[in-house]
């Protein structure tokens, strides 16, 4: 690991360079508080030890410069002259943590484990986030696609309710989880609830929860999606499945932000941005009676259609490309060419399956095919026989 000391004095310095060498970490060496400001921001390093009594910029003043410039190293502050104020100052200002002199090996070994491992998590965590986010990319630059990136882009920061409609696989979680993403709830929950997958006698339990004995199976106390959301979003997916009775329900949340669990007559207060969506015409379904008008105009503030992907076939080579890149980073397959043959044939495909089936189509070719995919493998492969 790369590790920088800052101090002006020598002998802590040469003493914590020989106790960390010995432990076989590479050492980097500040005289002053600027020095060791620049030495910081231009190199990488695990973990940083600083002074705080030193001449032209102290300790705290390198804590301040470090966290203006963003620097991601975990700083462990040493001091011959510490008191619990001074400490509790290093702690607010963005140390690791504060250890007094003469200094002690093991707590210096144990501060530094500590302090390293969370760098290193805090770099895991933000690889995995770039990777989820890289999931859940809109992919394409049709105009259809473009309307709804800039739709979005405007609807995300505000709490307004939105509407996504389109068929099955055309990707209206994907706008839900973008919506979510830009919006200024992004570092609260997103909560994802499939209408369709849950039986009509447990969605109201699902959504908001319920007491211990309110039913048969009800053992202990249940928190609802609606509550999980909380600060958050709540995306309900194909609510044009759900029944009237928990219509009825959600109707009320969002006319109060107040909702009861299944058992109880105690309202709960909810914070939560409801984005909901459908591959049903709800508009048929009010006439048939079997959506609710009110919660029709409640949830469609903002509309946004998601077009087929045979109504934006120039958005395939983008998609294939993406596809083949995720798909050889999670299985280790080597990227392979598609042919300008073969995305011509892709596109001559009806896809009835949208963007969910490419995906599909684009692992298959991935598995079966050579280093090259080509217009024969897209006859042989891209519609197998049921």
């Amino acid at each position: 690991m790369k590790i920088l000391i800052i101090d002006d004095e020598r002998s802590i310095r040469n003493t914590l360079k020989e106790i960390l060498e010995f432990e076989g970490h590479e050492i980097t060496l500040a005289e002053d508080g600027r020095e060791g400001v620049d030495a910081a921001l231009g190199g990488n390093f695990d973990a940083i030890f600083c002074d705080i009594k030193m001449p032209n910029m102290d300790g705290l003043e390198v804590l301040d410069a470090l966290s203006a410039a963003e620097c991601e190293s975990e700083v462990i502050m040493i001091s011959g002259h510490g008191d619990i104020d001074t400490a509790v100052k290093c702690i607010r200002k963005g140390a690791f943590d504060f250890i007094q002199k003469p200094l002690d090996l093991n707590r210096i070994l144990i501060t530094l484990k500590n302090a390293t491992d969370k760098t290193s998590l805090v770099k895991e965590t933000t690889l995995l986030k770039k990777k989820v986010q890289g999931k859940y990319d809109i992919v394409g630059s049709s105009p259809a696609i473009e309307h709804i990136k800039e739709l979005v882009d405007r609807v995300a920061p505000t709490d307004a309710r939105v509407l996504i409609m389109g068929s099955n696989g055309t990707g209206k979680e994907l706008v839900a989880r973008r919506i979510h993403d830009k919006s200024q709830r992004a570092s609260a929950p997103f909560i994802e609830v499939n209408c369709a997958a849950i039986p009509g006698e447990l969605i109201e339990s699902e959504l908001f929860g319920h007491e211990k004995g309110a039913f048969t199976s009800a053992v202990k106390q249940h928190k609802g999606k609606f509550e999980q959301a909380e600060g958050g979003t709540l995306f309900l997916d194909e609510i044009g499945d759900m029944s009237l009775a928990a219509q009825a329900k959600v109707l009320r949340v969002l006319q109060e932000n107040k909702l009861s669990r299944v058992g109880s007559d105690k309202d709960i207060t909810v914070n939560v941005r409801v984005v909901a969506a459908t591959n049903k015409n709800l508009t048929a379904e009010i006439e048939k009676g079997t959506f609710r008008e009110d919660l029709y105009h409640r949830l469609s503030v903002i509309v946004i259609n998601v077009p087929k992907l045979s109504e934006r076939k120039e958005d395939i080579p983008l998609l294939m490309d993406h596809f083949i890149n995720q798909i050889s980073k999670e299985e280790g397959i080597p990227v392979k060419k598609v042919t300008p043959e073969a995305v011509k044939a892709l596109q001559e495909l009806p896809w009835t399956g949208n963007i969910r089936e490419l995906r599909n189509v684009a692992e298959r070719l991935m598995i079966l095919c050579g280093k090259e995919i080509t217009k024969e493998d897209i006859i042989a492969y891209a519609t197998p026989s049921i």
